[in-house]
């Protein structure tokens, strides 16, 4: 008699995981204007900027990120009342739930430089990248992350308004992060950001790491949140006499101009306050040269060894097997039956078809053979 049916063993089932990586380069020309910032949508609500691969009214245009401010109500420049400022302190607040979480009292912690929550200094201002799940996928492979960028080489020889070139560069990365990544927050392990001259050499300046020698802490990167956080007064220049910014190093005139044309008193700690998410965030996508980073898929599957043994599935239900009743594959009474399987069927316990596999030819199946099928579902 035929045999449909064979029931599963615990061990003719076994499950994988596989992460598949995809390399993201995001080049500076599609957030910095390629497109006359037709793809760059801002909106009503002034709360964050969206960057596009294409002019967004197109239906061929992809998200690629949103980009915003925020500031702590620690940050030591002078907060105003503002719309503006209550709204950077609401987005800093809002995503530091988010990312970094509660302290015992029920506050909402700082984003901490070194990831030791109780102790050491705070990013109390941070730019957001927030990458699109259509890039970042499940997650962002830990030490593939960078983003460099462009600084004014030096003072102009001529009046203010003159033009400036911006072909020095600074690389901002998760240098190490394979082995040295965080898991302390909420939403899923993160990285610390460093910077260095875009040759992966050190910066140096005030605000490199005293006595180490080493590339300073910049910002954060949550690799499953898909969020880059910036400490943009590390990053850029604080003021003409550049205390703290990294960028300042290569530059003795870095404003922060949406073009390579010096903007007297655009530094990023007046803009921070003084200026709005809109205006911060074109200011700082004119200086992105590349952004780069390798995106991670999680690929789970269960593999189903369907074993047949020599005297299983000779037979087949299938009404063409018969002719007149008789066996169409057998020349002879005595032949042993034969069968051709085409596909496997995976069940419910209650015999309801979930998956079907095909093959790509059929199999010739005797009592003098024994093979096994290796069906595997991914999801």
């Amino acid at each position: 008699m035929a045999r449909v049916y064979k029931q599963f063993t615990s061990n003719d089932v076994t499950s994988t995981r596989t992460l598949l990586h995809e390399s993201i380069p995001i080049t500076g020309t599609i957030p910095s204007g390629t497109y006359a910032d037709n793809n760059i949508k801002n909106y009503s609500h002034g709360m964050f900027q969206t960057v596009y691969d294409y002019p967004y009214l197109s239906s061929s245009a992809n998200h690629i990120f949103d980009l915003t401010t925020g500031i702590s109500t620690e940050y030591s420049g002078a907060v105003t009342i503002s719309t503006q400022d209550v709204k950077k302190v609401n987005i800093y607040n809002e995503l530091a739930q988010v990312l970094v979480g509660f302290d015992e009292t029920g506050s909402v912690r700082n984003f901490d430089r070194d990831g030791q929550l109780a102790t050491g200094s705070t990013h109390n201002d941070a730019l957001f990248f927030n990458f699109s799940r259509l890039l970042s996928k499940d997650e962002i492979k830990k030490g593939s992350f960078s983003i460099e960028f462009k600084a004014e080489p030096g003072a102009p020889t001529g009046a203010k308004g003159a033009s400036y070139g911006l072909d020095r560069r600074i690389k901002v990365f998760d240098s190490g992060a394979a082995t040295t990544y965080k898991t302390n927050s909420p939403a899923g392990e993160y990285g610390i950001l460093y910077i260095t001259n875009s040759v992966g050499l050190p910066v140096s300046g005030t605000a490199q790491q005293a006595g180490t020698g080493s590339a300073a802490k910049v910002g954060l990167i949550y690799y499953q949140a898909g969020i880059a956080v910036l400490n943009p007064i590390m990053v850029f220049c604080d003021s003409s006499q550049n205390v703290n910014g990294q960028l300042g190093v290569l530059s003795s005139s870095c404003t922060m101009s949406r073009t390579s044309t010096h903007d007297s008193g655009a530094f990023i700690t007046g803009l921070l306050t003084g200026s709005t998410i809109q205006h911060i965030s074109d200011m700082v996508r004119n200086r992105i040269y590349n952004i780069s980073f390798n995106n991670t898929t999680e690929l789970n599957s269960t593999v189903y060894f369907c074993r047949i043994n020599h005297n299983e599935f000779n037979y087949s239900s299938n009404p063409t097997y018969l002719a007149a009743s008789k066996i169409r594959v057998k020349d002879r009474r005595a032949d042993p039956p034969i069968s051709y399987p085409t596909a496997v069927g995976l069940y419910s316990p209650d015999r309801e078809l979930l998956a079907v596999g095909k093959l790509s030819a059929p199999q010739r199946k005797d009592p003098s053979g024994e093979f096994t099928l290796r069906v595997r579902l991914d999801y």
